[in-house]
Formats: C-alpha cells, sequence, structure tokens
C-alpha cells in the first residue's frame, strides 16, 4: 500500500491517494479534482472509493465531481444528511483497496458524522497490520479539531463526544501508527497545529497538549476555553458539500471589465478585490478596494471577511494571477465573480480615474513615527488575542482582531494617525484598505509586522500580563 499527500498550502488542507492491488481511494478531495485523476492515471489505478471524513466547513469538496469522472462511490459517515447518491459508514464498517483493508472508525466531537479511516495491510498469518490512520479534523499534528460546528449540540457536548472518540478509539492504536490529518498549521478548524506532514499516535499521546488532560471535564474546560470565533461562513460551506458542487468547468468565464463598468458594479454592491502584492496595493488603488494578496490565504480571508455570496470584482497583476484568484475563491466556494478589470491598474489610471495609496512604513520608522509624536499616533495590533499571548505585544498597542475591525472601526481615533501591525504584514495590508475605505485619514502598514518588530527592539515588547490573558 502506498500513500501520496496533496498539501493546498492557501487553505492548510491535506488530501490523500492510498492505493493498493491496481486499486485507489482519495480522502477529503480539494474542489479541482483533476490532481488526482491525473496522479491515478500515471500510477496505473483506479480510483474505487472517495471518502470524506466529515461535511467541510471550510472549503468546498470535489467529491461530487471526482466520484463522477473516475467511476467511484462517495462515502461519509452515517447521519450527515447528504442528498446525493453515497455510501454511510458506520464504526468498524470495512472497505476493501486491494488486498488491503480500510477500517472505519466513528470518531464524532469535531463534527457529529466525523469518521477516522484506519488503513490495513495482510499479515503472512492472516491477520491485519495497522499501518496509517487519516483522521480528518479528529486529532491533527499538535492539536484536535475544534468543537463547535454542529447546530444542535453545544461546544461542551461536542468535546465531550471528541474526548472518547480519541481516547476510547484513536489512543487505542498501537503506538507506530501513522497519523495523516485533513489539516495543517494555519487552518480554522484548530489552534494549534504543527506544519508536520504526518506523526503517530505515540508521538501525539506524548505531545499533543489536547491529548494531555486525562478526564473528560478537564479537557472539554481546556478546548472550550477562549475558542475562537467561529466565522459566519462556515454553516453554508457545510450545507453546499452536503449537496455536493457543480464542477469547476460549469462556472462562467471571468470577463473583462473596463474602468467605467467597474464603476457600475461597484454602485451596485459589488466589492472590488486587489490581489496584487502589498507594495504595489499600497502604491496606487482603486478607492474602496479590499486588499487581499494572492502570496497568502487569500480565498480563506475572502470568505471570512465577506462570506460566499457577494458579488467580486478582481484586480490582478496579469491574466494569469486573476485566474489563480477565482480557482481559489472557488475552492471556498466563492462563485459570483463580476468580473475583473482589464489592463489592472494601469487601465485605471490611463483612463483618469482616482487612485488611493497607503504607506508601507518599517518598524523602525513606525517607532521613530510612535515615539517622534504620541499623542497623534496610534499602533493598531491585528493579530489574534492568541498570538499576543503567546509571542508578546508591543506596549501601548490596541488589540482588534482582523475579523473583528470593521465593526469595531468606532473604538479607533481618526484624529489620530494609524500604524497597523499583524505578524508579517500580511493581514494588516488587509486591515489598512479596510481602514482606508472607511475614510481613515492618515494611516501605514508596518512591512513585516511584530516579527520585524520583536527583532529591531527585543527590549520594547512585552510578554502578556495574567490579566491581559483573560481578557
Amino acid at each position: 500500500m502506498e500513500i501520496k499527500r496533496f498539501y493546498l498550502a492557501c487553505l492548510a488542507h491535506a488530501s490523500y491517494l492510498i492505493h493498493d492491488g491496481g486499486e485507489a481511494t482519495v480522502i477529503d478531495p480539494q474542489r479541482d479534482v483533476n490532481l488526482y485523476l491525473e496522479e491515478a492515471r500515471e500510477l496505473g489505478v483506479r480510483i474505487r472509493w472517495v471518502i470524506e471524513t466529515h461535511l467541510h466547513a471550510d472549503f468546498v469538496s470535489g467529491h461530487l465531481e471526482l466520484a463522477a469522472r473516475a467511476g467511484a462511490v462517495i462515502c461519509l459517515g452515517a447521519g450527515s444528511g447528504a442528498t446525493f447518491a453515497h455510501r454511510d459508514l458506520n464504526d468498524n464498517d470495512e472497505l476493501p483497496l486491494g488486498a488491503a483493508t480500510l477500517r472505519t472508525f466513528s470518531t464524532p466531537g469535531h463534527t457529529e458524522e466525523s469518521i477516522s479511516i484506519l488503513a490495513l495491510e495482510p499479515l503472512p498469518n492472516g491477520g491485519l497490520s495497522p499501518v496509517a490512520v487519516f483522521t480528518g479534523d479528529t486529532l491533527f499534528i499538535g492539536d484536535v479539531g475544534r468543537p463547535d460546528l454542529s447546530p444542535t449540540k453545544s461546544p461542551q457536548e461536542l468535546a465531550a463526544l471528541l474526548f472518547d472518540s480519541l481516547h476510547h478509539k484513536l489512543l487505542t492504536l498501537p503506538d507506530e501508527t501513522l497519523v495523516y490529518p485533513a489539516h495543517g498549521a494555519g487552518s480554522l478548524c484548530g489552534r494549534q497545529m504543527s506544519a508536520d506532514a504526518s506523526s503517530t499516535i505515540g508521538k501525539e499521546r506524548r505531545l499533543n497538549y489536547a491529548l494531555q488532560p486525562k478526564e473528560r471535564d478537564q479537557f472539554v474546560s481546556l478546548l472550550t476555553a477562549e475558542m475562537p470565533p467561529r466565522p459566519a461562513y462556515f454553516q453554508n460551506e457545510v450545507a453546499r458539500n452536503r449537496i455536493g458542487a457543480v464542477p469547476l468547468e460549469q462556472l462562467p468565464p471571468v470577463r473583462a471589465l473596463t474602468p467605467e463598468e467597474v464603476v457600475a458594479h461597484q454602485s451596485a454592491g459589488a466589492v472590488v478585490i486587489d490581489t496584487r502584492p502589498r507594495e504595489q496595493f499600497g502604491a496606487a488603488h482603486l478607492p474602496g478596494s479590499l486588499h487581499i494578496a494572492l502570496s497568502g490565504q487569500f480565498a480563506s480571508w475572502a470568505a471570512r471577511l465577506l462570506g460566499i455570496e457577494t458579488s467580486l470584482i478582481l484586480v490582478a497583476e496579469n491574466d494569469a494571477a486573476v485566474e489563480e484568484a477565482r480557482m481559489r475563491l472557488a475552492r471556498v466556494g466563492i462563485e459570483k465573480v463580476e468580473g475583473a478589470l482589464a489592463g489592472g491598474i494601469l487601465a485605471w489610471i490611463d483612463a483618469g480615474k482616482t487612485i488611493r495609496s497607503v504607506d508601507q512604513i518599517s518598524a523602525q520608522d513606525a517607532a521613530e513615527w510612535l515615539s517622534s509624536d504620541p499623542d497623534r499616533t496610534m499602533l493598531l495590533d491585528v493579530r489574534e488575542k492568541t498570538e499576543r499571548v503567546a509571542a508578546g505585544f508591543v506596549p501601548g498597542s490596541i488589540s482588534i482582531p482582523l475579523p473583528e475591525l470593521e465593526k469595531r472601526l468606532n473604538e479607533l481615533d481618526r484624529d489620530r494617525t494609524v500604524l497597523v501591525l499583524c505578524r508579517s504584514g500580511y493581514r494588516s495590508s488587509i486591515a489598512s484598505s479596510i481602514l482606508d475605505t472607511a475614510s481613515f485619514p492618515q494611516l501605514a502598514n508596518i512591512q513585516g509586522g511584530y516579527d520585524a518588530w520583536a527583532l529591531s527592539f527585543p527590549s520594547a515588547v512585552n510578554a502578556p500580563t495574567a490579566a491581559f490573558a483573560r481578557s
């Protein structure tokens, strides 16, 4: 049996193709499924099963298209409510795969229908040996799944189920069993995930912070304390995956729009997303545009800030970047892309349209600015509170996490210059574009973010106080 991992960094999503004896299974496929079909062709194997460990909330799965094109059967945990043809998997159900066997563990907790898939190989004596377990969002490397994705059960109820799934199912496996989760560092489905590609049950038993509490009540308290807010689009994503997404090729092409057409779409309520690097956005951009660079978790931030039903206009460096943006948006279910500005920002300028700019400054420049005019300058930190707890913060900075910023603009003094900070400069550029659209007169984005600040001024950052950690 061989395992191929496919990792989509922009969504921190891992999917897998397992094959043995000419047969293959794909677990938790991304929406664009050509990569699995091409891999199967190269290996000379037939995709027999397409397995979803649960109905995903943070991306749109390609299970429907993949199964149709490969002639495979879709399998989900029993009780998913999926409306397309599929096979329900219950605890200890088995699927043949060449000479290997895939055994289902019912592992509710992240969601009620969550399953894990144990891959077993035959032994000479006729028995089966566990090789790897595909844990979906139940067990991550260094973390476990968030327990707040049920419309009927409380986070505490889900966390209690998750404790049993972990301790009575997954942790009963041999220590050497490989662990392959559906997400890595940066995913919204956990808090402290590692960037490692795989782990083992024994390593997670020893090192995973969430597996240290041995009592259910302790585990529930740990997991539900100070949970980050659930992104609003998650439930829409689950609903989309429950009915299955249309093939990508059925989506209409992205139209090339003139500046006048862009203005008309904006007036009708469409949001302009500028996907260029932050230096280019800072130099010149369309008024009212939201900056989310393609270089980071572009689609995830678009979905978190705008939802998946908003009509969008794209501004990009070139046609290839337009297509890349369109693909990434489709992966999270954003399909209402009305078009892209033909000719990019230069066409907008050539048409005599108004442009805006946002200063991009270094940490050293920001520190000098703050020290020279502290009464007329503020430092806005848009990292999550947990990041400030873990990494420290700049004394006197105002903490408003990026997802909350638009609703909390009234907490900022428009008479002061706002210097915006995140970890690296990516999220702070998004925040700067929100402030710019809200007509804050003086603002600047700090390049390099808190990492650059802490490196330049190690004595000018504070570890969080106990009072702050509780706030």
